[in-house]
């Protein structure tokens, strides 16, 4: 029962950040079953990945249906993603065998950063209007390298892609934070499946238990987040964010390094 109670809270938690910024469902899925449910860091962030497919797939439809996803110049920053999620996969796998708790605390690590990040210094559609005017070949080259490197990250840990495609988007492409988002859950569709695929090629363990209840309440979580947030006000968006995912980072860093407290 407790195994279960930490997968459902993990999935919800994981469909929540999925659908208010983007974020990938291992952000949140990946530090608590590792630091909470006792699982390999590397079948985690399979399951992570593989929760993030629909759940970002449905976030991506709910912030179409606002008009909120430029699918234009997400696909620039696709094409490498795709690519480059497989080598950080393998990577990954490498890395994973050399220190099997690597990737999960860097999980937790790179949630705690981004819960203050989120909450100090808010995304907001001020800080994004300086970059609309920038050259076109130069925002070209931007989301070309944007996608290599969050390719890389999301593959190598399931982590921290979304959070760099959201960075890419609003602060070195221009846009305001729902469009960022919208098209961010678009992109990591595609992510999120080949880097599923790609642990599961690569000889991961598969946990059925896991896997079915984190996809389904990321999902669920998913869904109502993203209608939340096309209704919400920026600032307030991010404060939600950020509140959630520094409890979270907080809250994981303790249990793995002071399980007694």
């Amino acid at each position: 029962m407790y195994f279960i109670f930490i997968c459902i809270i993990a999935g919800l938690g994981a469909g929540i950040v999925t659908g208010l910024a983007g974020l990938s469902a291992a952000v949140v899925i990946t530090p608590l079953l590792v630091s909470l449910g006792g699982m390999e860091s590397y079948d985690v962030v399979a399951i992570a990945l593989a929760s993030d497919v629909l759940a970002s797939a449905l976030s991506a439809y709910t912030y179409y249906r606002n008009k909120h996803i430029d699918i234009k110049r997400g696909f620039l920053i696709l094409g490498p993603a795709f690519v480059c999620s497989v080598a950080g996969s393998y990577i990954g796998y490498h890395f994973s065998l050399a220190a099997p708790q690597g990737i999960g605390l860097y999980s937790i690590v790179a949630t705690t950063y981004l819960g203050f990040k989120f909450v100090l210094f808010p995304v907001s559609s001020d800080k994004t209007k300086k970059n609309k005017d920038r050259k076109r070949w130069i925002q070209l080259w931007l989301s070309v390298l944007s996608g290599i490197v969050i390719g890389l990250i999301c593959g190598f840990a399931g982590v921290g892609g979304g959070a760099m495609m959201l960075f890419a988007l609003t602060d070195l492409l221009g846009y305001d934070l729902k469009t960022a988002v919208g098209t961010s859950t678009m992109i990591m569709t595609v992510i999120a499946f080949t880097g599923a695929v790609s642990h599961y090629a690569m000889g991961c363990t598969l946990n059925i238990k896991a896997l079915v209840l984190c996809v389904i309440f990321t999902v669920l979580g998913a869904y109502f987040a993203a209608r939340f947030a096309n209704k919400c006000e920026e600032k307030q968006l991010n404060r939600i964010v950020g509140i959630i995912l520094t409890l979270l980072g907080i809250s994981t860093l303790m249990v793995k390094f002071f399980p007694a407290f």
